[in-house]
């Protein structure tokens, strides 16, 4: 901040930790950030199993690079980011466990980077706090090993925003100049992950950069999202039609884009689901999401802090693009999972660890005691409901991906291998745990006809998937009927035994 033509000097305590505060980082407090990101890192490598089968959208963003399958249908709303982030492990092995392990160190180094962005703008233990506060939330865990793009969406909007903060600050105070490449990375990863997420983050960030005249920010900014999103923008014309044509595909298969209240819908997917559609259960009890609406409490009183401190802007901010971020997955879609929260989460996490601090530290520079027990019991409960709610999420979701490995198996046994195409009900995930193509005729994964599929079953074996009980599409209603493990397969005739010419 400015007064007058004197810049506000660093005041040793924490409150007033100033944007001139990078000359009193210490290697101690990269330290602490490290051992945060090191206790992400092993946490996911313990409490996640990596040898967790892959997941329905892992296996689209894999197999575009992987060599287990031929790559699935590449829907509308999907972005290569992940399949260049997981190409290094995927192109040559087929591990899974490897895949973890390595998605698991990346992240790892990934959040001591993002919270490193924010070296000078905060002290180091807000810094850790945030750190932890946001490793521990049972779909950062979850989702930090998953080869998914919205934990990286949220450490991209970490970085870019940190480094937009400690870059203008770089204007008023020729400090860290290497902030502006900062922004444009963090801006890059955000778009090379979701385009459409990283202009929503940004917003904030580009309105003020507009109006404060910042105009190298600005350029850094519009630059990460141009370098993240080309690729996106020119799959748009070579395969949807045009820019327009590809929102408004992602837009219906997202169940056209509007008004739509799906505040609620977060709550009930906060039970452990990693996809609440449609979302029409109970609420969970109120323990499971009582931290939900804590969080944005706290995130206020921090920005009431830094109003009284006059360290508003770098408050203010993270806030803003946090509200941004949140706004089309709490308004616009009618459906939730909690990954999509996850920029949010990560940008209200320093506010949030800034307001316990103050809330733990008094005036005098000495901890409060009963304030601190209060803080240490809360925290308790809320480690606690994180790690049911995990744990159940990664039973669930181990179970449901075995069941693919073992229908797998079961089609290898009755015939079906490579090459070989399945058609259907949950085509694309048993498709690749098969090692066969995937295909659709209608709904948001069409890729193919009536007359391709039988086509295809004069050469190789083809297997239309239906839910038990299920009625078949009619060109395999006479095809023989197999139970598989929450399945029904009819496959068709092989080539000269009755089946197609």
């Amino acid at each position: 901040m400015v007064h007058g033509t004197k810049p506000m000097l660093v005041s040793t305590g924490w409150r007033d930790a100033s944007l001139g505060a990078n000359r009193s980082w210490r290697s101690g407090d990269d330290g602490l950030l490290a051992a945060v990101a090191g206790l992400f890192t092993l946490s996911q490598l313990l409490l996640v199993r990596p040898s967790m089968g892959l997941g329905w959208d892992e296996v689209v963003y894999v197999s575009q690079v992987g060599t287990e399958a031929p790559a699935a249908f590449f829907s509308a709303p999907r972005a290569r980011g992940v399949s260049l982030l997981v190409w290094p492990i995927a192109s040559w092995s087929s591990s899974t466990t490897l895949l973890r392990v390595f998605l698991a160190v990346l992240s790892g180094l990934g959040l001591f980077l993002a919270l490193r962005a924010w070296r000078g703008l905060f002290p180091a233990r807000v810094l850790a706090g945030a750190g932890a506060f946001f490793a521990t939330l049972w779909m950062t865990l979850f989702y930090g090993s998953q080869a998914m793009p919205n934990l990286w969406v949220a450490l991209g909007a970490l970085l870019c925003v940190g480094c937009f903060l400690r870059a203008r600050a770089d204007r008023l105070y020729r400090l860290d100049r290497r902030a502006l490449w900062g922004v444009l990375a963090g801006a890059t990863l955000m778009a090379w992950m979701r385009p459409t997420d990283a202009v929503w983050v940004t917003l904030p960030l580009l309105a003020l950069a507009l109006v404060a005249q910042h105009w190298r920010l600005g350029a850094a900014l519009v630059a990460g999202l141009v370098a993240g999103g080309v690729e996106w923008v020119i799959e748009a014309y070579l395969s949807f039609g045009g820019l327009r044509e590809r929102l408004n595909a992602a837009s219906r298969i997202q169940g056209d884009l509007g008004w739509n209240l799906a505040v609620d819908d977060q709550l009930r997917s906060l039970v452990g689901s990693t996809l609440c559609r449609p979302c029409n259960g109970e609420l969970p009890h109120p323990v499971v999401f009582a931290w939900w609406f804590v969080l944005p409490l706290l995130a206020v009183y921090g920005l009431a802090i830094a109003v009284r401190g006059v360290r508003t802007t770098r408050t203010l901010l993270p806030l803003a693009c946090a509200a941004t971020a949140a706004f089309p997955y709490l308004f616009l879609i009618g459906y939730a999972a909690p990954r999509f929260l996850l920029p949010a989460y990560a940008l209200l996490a320093i506010p949030v660890a800034d307001a316990l601090l103050h809330l733990l530290i008094a005036p005098s520079g000495r901890c409060r005691p009963a304030v601190a027990a209060v803080i240490a019991l809360g925290l308790a409960g809320h480690l606690a409901v994180q790690y049911a709610v995990l744990h159940r999420a990664v039973d669930r979701t181990t179970a449901g991906r075995h069941a693919w490995a073992r229908s797998a198996a079961e089609l290898h046994r009755l015939g079906v291998r490579p090459p070989c195409l399945l058609t259907g009900h949950e085509a694309i995930p048993v498709g690749y745990y098969t090692g066969c193509s995937s295909g659709a005729i209608r709904g948001h994964n069409a890729n193919t006809t009536t007359a391709d599929i039988l086509r295809t079953a004069r050469s190789v074996p083809v297997g239309a998937l239906t839910p038990p009980g299920g009625k078949p599409p009619r060109y395999a209603r006479d095809w023989k009927l197999h139970r598989l493990d929450g399945l029904d397969v009819r496959i068709a005739p092989a080539p000269g035994a009755g089946g197609p010419a």
